[in-house]
């Protein structure tokens, strides 16, 4: 393999990049020669995962947010993400739009408006009934607690502990990396290999799932606009067009391809929420904002515990309801995207410290959720009708964005803008920022399994890079294929079961970071020698004259 690689020009570790390519390839092909086979599989995979392990999910990523607020709070919060003099690259604007752009802009888009609506013309809180006051506020609660603090800590997690070994320890830029205070050498070997390998394809999987709601989106968007229909073959003809939009990005690079769509998305997308703030009704959403902060705070800790279990009438019915559709999806799919994420915002952070980094991406992006959730939840949830004394009043108007969600969920957003002032304008807006938002993630991916294969933070040949770009649509296309008519449903089946070998791995994170921290203390107080490698200590000599705890 090393002798292919360099006849075809690729600078990569030969073995992670054919292996994770030609498992790709097995994939597509399987997916198109056996949909019904591998569809069933999937299936019943992600009926054993949500079923067996969904109180796992659950629990497990409130133990990772709570490792990281000690992580910062600790005397390790003043610890440098690089060498003691290290500065960050980009300022807090740039860096915050480069990891919001690339993480969950794209979600927000798609679910901003669906998932408030869901709720609330259907409940998963008992007791509640629809279209009430008390479904419009829990609605809310539980839109932020999927999308806002949680969400940012299965980012934040290997972000902070590949920005960690990676930034300041010089180990190659890989999964494997992190790994090594408990396999020390095996990182070079077949388990470390095995790590970078799974990651690579739970990443081509995460983005491509991602990228089958985006084309679904922009078809819904396509077709509210020009009446066009709404099939298969618009929804591969528009994941054509974002792939090509992402390839040419890749082919510029970080700095002048990524950093660019993201700012230019950034601000479109917050464009258009001042644009439904002053257009709508700005008293009551103010209000909202302040209010929804409220309602977030208070019933986080009941539902980032909350496992359904009397679901069924407390009966073991091998049914795990709502969660297992709603918080267990989107845990293991937000989970294949922390690979490429971490190591995303790790090479955008390099230089801050721990503290900055932590608080840094789990309370900005977080507070951007949640007034992006009070704007286009309260708003549509009020047009739709807030409350049944408002939706008798509204008469024959009330229920249309509710009507729309359930006739299809992608089609929501559009729904929504036709309710407001310039609707096609606005409409066609929303179709351009759904667009570069998965544009940007396809390449922010791409860049990030191109170092996963080369070990380095330098850019391969274009050639690598366009490669994983087009390998990310060629499997986007065949999942379009695979889902069908089932849409959401289907890929809501194959990223649980794709997610859950990624859980496991960052899950392991922490013995790790807790190893490498403990290692930084030794050295500080008891060794006062230089610090080593195999002391997990950072290689910057200077760090021997300060200690280790990365004070500047």
């Amino acid at each position: 393999m090393d002798n292919l690689a360099r006849r075809l020009g690729l600078r990569v570790d030969p073995t992670i990049f054919f292996i994770s390519a030609g498992l790709s390839l097995v994939f597509v092909v399987l997916l198109v020669a056996m949909p019904e086979t591998i569809g069933g599989a999937f299936s019943a995979g992600r009926a054993w995962i949500v079923t067996n392990l969904g109180w796992f999910f659950i629990l497990a990523v409130n133990v990772w947010l709570g490792f990281l607020i000690y992580a910062a709070m600790s005397r390790h919060g003043h610890i440098r993400l690089g060498p003691r003099n290290s500065r960050p690259e980009y300022t807090n604007l740039s860096w915050f739009t480069m990891l919001f752009a690339g993480g969950i802009g794209t979600v927000l888009m798609f679910w901003g408006v669906a998932e408030p609506i869901s709720h609330y013309q259907s409940p998963p809180l008992p007791g509640v009934e629809p279209f009430t006051l008390q479904a419009a506020q829990d609605a809310i609660s539980i839109s932020l607690y999927h999308l806002a603090l949680h969400t940012w800590t299965i980012f934040a997690l290997p972000g902070l502990a590949f920005a960690y070994f990676i930034n300041r320890y010089d180990l190659p830029v890989r999964v494997s990396s992190v790994f090594y205070p408990l396999l020390r050498e095996g990182i070079h070997g077949p388990i470390g290999k095995t790590i970078d390998i799974v990651s690579i394809l739970g990443t081509l999987f995460g983005v491509a799932v991602s990228l089958g709601l985006g084309s679904s989106q922009v078809a819904a968007g396509l077709s509210a606009l020009f009446g066009w229909t709404d099939d298969t073959a618009l929804r591969l003809a528009i994941l054509g067009s974002l792939t090509i939009v992402a390839t040419i990005s890749i082919v510029a690079g970080l700095d002048r391809g990524v950093k660019l769509l993201s700012n230019i998305n950034i601000g479109m997308a917050v464009g258009l929420m001042v644009f439904v703030l002053v257009t709508g009704s700005t008293l009551f959403l103010l209000r909202g904002m302040v209010e929804t902060v409220g309602l977030y705070l208070s019933n986080l800790p009941r539902l980032a515990f909350w496992n359904d279990m009397l679901h069924g009438e407390g009966m073991n019915t091998g049914d795990w309801g709502w969660q297992g559709d709603w918080t267990v999806f989107y845990w293991a799919w937000t989970v294949t995207w922390s690979p490429f994420i971490g190591l995303f915002v790790a090479r955008i952070s390099r230089g801050r410290t721990v503290r900055e980094f932590v608080f840094g991406v789990l309370l900005a992006p977080s507070l951007f959720t949640v007034i992006w959730f009070a704007i286009f939840g309260w708003q549509a949830m009020q047009m739709d009708g807030l409350g049944l004394a408002a939706r008798a009043a509204l008469g024959d108007g009330a229920g249309n964005i509710s009507a729309a969600v359930s006739e299809s969920v992608p089609l929501a957003m559009f729904a929504f803008f036709a309710e407001l002032p310039w609707a096609p304008l606005i409409q066609g807006l929303a179709v351009l920022i759904v667009a570069i938002f998965f544009a940007t993630s396809s390449d922010s991916a791409s860049l990030v399994v191109d170092m996963l294969c080369s070990g380095t933070a330098e850019p391969g040949p274009v050639r690598q890079r366009v490669f994983w770009g087009l390998a990310e649509g060629a499997i986007a296309a065949t999942l379009i294929l695979l889902a069908g008519e089932a849409g959401l449903t289907a890929l809501q089946e194959v990223i649980t079961v794709v997610g859950l070998p990624i859980f496991l791995l960052v899950s392991m994170m922490i013995p790790a970071l807790i190893r490498g921290f403990a290692a930084e203390e030794i050295d500080h107080i008891t060794i006062g020698k230089r610090p080593s490698l195999s002391e997990f200590a950072p290689s910057d000599p200077d760090e021997a004259q300060r200690g280790s705890d990365g004070r500047a």
